[in-house]
């Protein structure tokens, strides 16, 4: 070891980080507001990647007939809903984002991919097939359970990611897949380093996301909802807040931020059907670093995630895994002893 070849494995660490941080975002957002540890996070990441590899592969993915019948399962639900007394004007939405969407990304991905698209359109189908399947999922699986604990709302995702698991299987198969085509060819000198454009553009994309997402936070209404509903529930509900929409919205949003960081990845390292799993729970651990709470802390917790993964890498490739998930044990203790708890209602 030495300061060359530390220098390589920081730029690693940092172009993994960065999803890293990505997820741990996202996976904070999503327990913030609904109390969810999101375990299916990574299978979002998965869905992204090997929907876009497939589409880079100039064929048509299997989670168009997925997204179809999600849609159909949450539409009959909707219907059910209405029929105990839910209003009858909702249904309009609800058709048009579980039965015209659906329907018309299912014919349009083919018709597509006939007129040879480029590697942008490709990524922009794989947002349109995987990231409505968040909101979706928010829908059949953990809507009428909203108010459970938060023990019931993690087996239900633990539940939830088994299923997931199962489905990708049987949609992409068991073997890898890695895009081989950039978005960006070339490579240039930084700070003593090679930097091929497709990791600055990895990164700079990190920073445009997570950018995105503190604007909206800060300045929509839609966004201050969601904040208002995450520091307190019953309080939301009495100021007119939908839970159901800040649920549904933030399900959207994680989505959206697992398809993104998936389609990115996937130019780096193979991806099967059962990836994601270890790298949400790599976002998890900077997650618990910012005690599911801080997301700042949480983005800087994902990267030292990502830097110690790539020189446990170099130093003890077996114990890899060891290592970055034992993590969590100082983190825990730490945070055991110096915060506050507080009885759940």
């Amino acid at each position: 070891m030495d300061w060359s070849i530390a220098k390589i494995l920081m730029q690693d660490g940092l172009v993994t980080g960065v999803i890293y941080a990505l997820l741990a975002v996202s996976l904070v957002l999503v327990f913030a507001v609904t109390r969810i540890i999101l375990i299916v996070q990574g299978e979002f990441v998965t869905y992204g990647a090997l929907t876009f590899a497939v589409l880079a592969d100039d064929q048509v993915p299997g989670t168009r007939w997925l997204l179809v019948i999600a849609g159909l399962l949450v539409f009959v639900r909707e219907l059910w809903l209405v029929f105990r007394g839910k209003p009858a004007a909702t249904l309009i939405r609800s058709a048009l984002f579980c039965l015209v969407l659906p329907i018309i990304v299912f014919f349009a991905v083919p018709a597509v991919l006939g007129t040879t698209p480029s590697l942008w359109i490709k990524a922009l189908m794989t947002l349109f097939l995987v990231v409505p399947l968040g909101p979706m999922l928010y829908k059949l699986a953990y809507e009428s359970m909203a108010d459970s604990s938060v023990l019931a709302l993690f087996v239900i995702s633990i539940a939830v990611h088994f299923v997931f698991v199962g489905m990708g299987l049987a949609f992409f198969g068991a073997e890898g897949r890695l895009v081989a085509q950039p978005f960006f060819d070339g490579q240039l000198e930084l700070f003593g380093l090679n930097w091929t454009y497709q990791s600055l553009f990895v990164i700079a994309m990190t920073a445009i996301i997570i950018a995105a997402l503190w604007l909206f936070f800060g300045y929509t209404l839609y966004g201050k909802a969601l904040r208002a509903t995450a520091v307190n529930r019953r309080g939301a509900r009495l100021v007119g807040i939908s839970t159901n929409m800040s649920g549904f919205l933030t399900f959207l949003l994680s989505s959206i931020v697992g398809v993104l960081s998936g389609i990115m990845i996937v130019s780096f390292i193979s991806i099967t059907y059962e990836t994601g799993f270890m790298i949400g729970l790599k976002g998890f651990v900077g997650a618990i670093i910012g005690g599911l709470m801080s997301y700042p802390i949480a983005a800087a917790g994902a990267l030292l995630v990502g830097i110690i993964e790539s020189f446990s890498t170099f130093w003890a490739s077996e114990y890899k895994e060891v290592i970055v998930f034992a993590l969590i044990i100082p983190v825990l203790l730490i945070l055991s002893v110096t915060s506050r708890h507080d009885e759940e209602e």
